[in-house]
């Protein structure tokens, strides 16, 4: 049993870091900078109370990387409590007020409580760099949804049919922005020229491209006020998009390379549905160490596909879906669930069984999702690739 529990509140520049001893009383209150040297100090104060001591925070990467790295270095026992959870705590202590004291406070005495935390542990080099590359690649994939979204803003306020014509996900429509904005414009370069400017750039199917933007330029003889700044402003987005694919295609080749070093690289991507991607997104978020959650179930529930009770009074048996959930876990297992729909006729089956019980497509697929923790953490525990047929030997 620990003796006592220093909970901290994390910040930018500063955390607040509280103790308190089994009875509860503040041992220690202190707010210190978010560098080595002030955090080292402040663990050997803590250990002069005391060395059996539990630490806890509310942040568990980010700004609290390198106070969580510091204290996982010295061997210190860290837990993780959700910032929500400690938030609706706060409701409870006395005072209406708000500051990192009382948050650390409150922290610190929710990890003194007997409660199944979550305990934070050492990452290897490989799941780190793909929590890194992985979310580098969430930022830019956000980034380009960001930058077409406004891209067809601008091309619908001046040129509506285009718009509708192209898709802006692939580099051909893409390009040909780059060099042509305005009906003018197309119909000025004609069809044969357009035609040779897409092929010499190694436009797939730069004939159908062709006709589709002819086709609305030639639908199109109204100028709108102000359409040269906006076909510059579509020039340049067009190009921006353009740089962010590359950018993208770029990481994807460091996340397969790192994916494929990892010792459960062939585990994982065995399971239909699975590719390098949403492999390393798994690794990236459990560092394929199933002994941090302790049970499938366990795994499932923070993965936001196992459904949780809403019972009150005679009401029994209402289920509905977890809110507080690991984002990137529930899209790894439920992308990859629709994608073996399609390549994998066991997981059709499944899914065709649970409409065929009148559940909706979304049920229907997170139904999939949950059946699919369950094999992949078997596989993983037992070092196996996926078979349709019962497994005979370890692969690898």
């Amino acid at each position: 049993m620990a003796q006592i529990w220093a909970g901290t509140d994390i910040g930018k520049t500063h955390h607040h870091c509280v103790v308190l001893n089994a009875n509860g009383e503040r041992l220690l209150s202190r707010r210190v900078m978010n560098e080595e040297s002030e955090l080292l100090s402040l663990l050997a104060d803590v250990l002069a109370i005391g060395e059996d001591v539990v630490w806890a925070v509310d942040v568990a990467d980010g700004m609290a990387n390198l106070l969580i790295n510091v204290l996982l270095n010295h061997g210190q026992q860290l837990v993780y409590i959700p910032g929500l959870a400690v938030s609706r705590a706060s409701a409870g202590y006395r005072g209406m007020g708000k500051t990192d004291a009382k948050d650390a406070a409150v922290i610190a005495d929710q990890a003194r409580m007997p409660r199944d935390l979550t305990v934070l542990r050492p990452d290897d080099e490989q799941a780190a760099e793909l929590r890194v590359l992985t979310g580098r690649r969430a930022e830019l994939t956000t980034d380009r949804t960001r930058k077409i979204s406004r891209l067809r803003g601008q091309l619908t306020s001046m040129f509506p049919a285009l718009e509708r014509g192209l898709d802006l996900r692939n580099r051909g429509p893409l390009l040909l922005l780059t060099g042509y904005q305005t009906p003018a414009a197309l119909r000025r370069v004609g069809r044969a020229r357009l035609t040779s400017w897409l092929r010499n750039r190694k436009v797939r199917s730069a004939g159908v491209l062709v006709e589709i933007a002819l086709e609305a330029a030639e639908g199109q003889h109204t100028v709108v006020p102000g359409q040269k700044a906006i076909a510059q402003l579509v020039h340049s987005m067009a190009k921006e998009v353009l740089v962010l694919n590359d950018e993208i295609a770029e990481i994807d080749e460091l996340i397969e390379d790192r994916f494929r070093q990892h010792e459960l690289a062939e585990v994982i991507s065995s399971m239909p549905g699975i590719g390098p991607l949403l492999g390393a997104e798994f690794l990236a978020a459990t560092a394929g160490d199933m002994s941090r959650f302790g049970s499938a179930d366990r795994l499932a529930s923070l993965a936001g596909v196992a459904p949780v009770p809403r019972d009150s009074g005679n009401t029994a048996g209402n289920l509905r879906r977890p809110r507080r959930y690991h984002r990137g876990l529930q899209r790894v297992f439920y992308q990859s669930a629709l994608i073996s729909i399609r390549s994998c006729a066991e997981s059709r089956r499944f899914y065709e069984r649970k409409r065929a019980e009148g559940k909706r497509h979304t049920q229907a697929v997170l139904a999939l999702a949950r059946r699919r923790v369950d094999v992949l953490w078997a596989l993983i525990r037992d070092g196996r690739c996926y078979q349709v047929a019962q497994p005979t030997a370890a692969c690898g």
